[in-house]
């Protein structure tokens, strides 16, 4: 378990309970010292995930894309985007508007992403989604490996020549 991990960990807990139990449960001394060593955890953890992310994945960049980009994957690889990409990113992957609740998805047609810009990056965050606040949500559970590779050989084909 990485520190993102223990960040969405100690945030999912926090919510979960709040939403089980209530406010009232607060008054309790236990509960309360409970919950104010996981926001001590979260605000020591939460930090340490961020420089993490800023900093890419450097075991990820090695990953070699074993998906030639043929027609075929290429053809894959829109048809997968669409399904599970399009409605946050937009169908030309241009990226999404955002709201005050879900900022903008970025733009996928840049040569540079915040989250990683090789294949292996690509893939491990569509695998993994974006913690910790897990603006993208992790696909790994939904899209095969093999199509995760079409999906990212699809990006690269509307990459911005400029």
């Amino acid at each position: 378990m990485n520190d993102s991990d223990v960040t969405v960990a100690m945030r999912s807990c926090v919510l979960r309970y709040y939403r089980a139990f209530g406010r009232s449960t607060l008054q309790e001394p236990g509960m309360r010292a409970l919950l104010q060593m996981c926001l001590a955890a979260w605000c020591v953890a939460s930090p340490i995930a961020v420089v993490t992310i800023a900093q890419g994945n450097p075991e990820a960049a090695r990953v070699k894309n074993p998906v030639a980009a043929t027609t075929e994957s290429l053809g894959d690889g829109k048809r997968i985007y669409q399904r599970y990409c399009a409605s946050c990113h937009g169908s030309n992957a241009e990226g999404g508007p955002g709201n005050d609740l879900i900022p903008a998805a970025p733009d996928l047609t840049d040569k540079e992403s915040k989250h990683g810009s090789t294949d292996g990056e690509i893939f491990s965050v569509i695998k993994n989604g974006v913690p910790p606040e897990l603006n993208m949500i992790p696909f790994g559970d939904q899209i095969k490996d093999t199509e995760i590779w079409n999906v990212v050989n699809y990006i690269r084909s509307l990459a911005k020549r400029n």
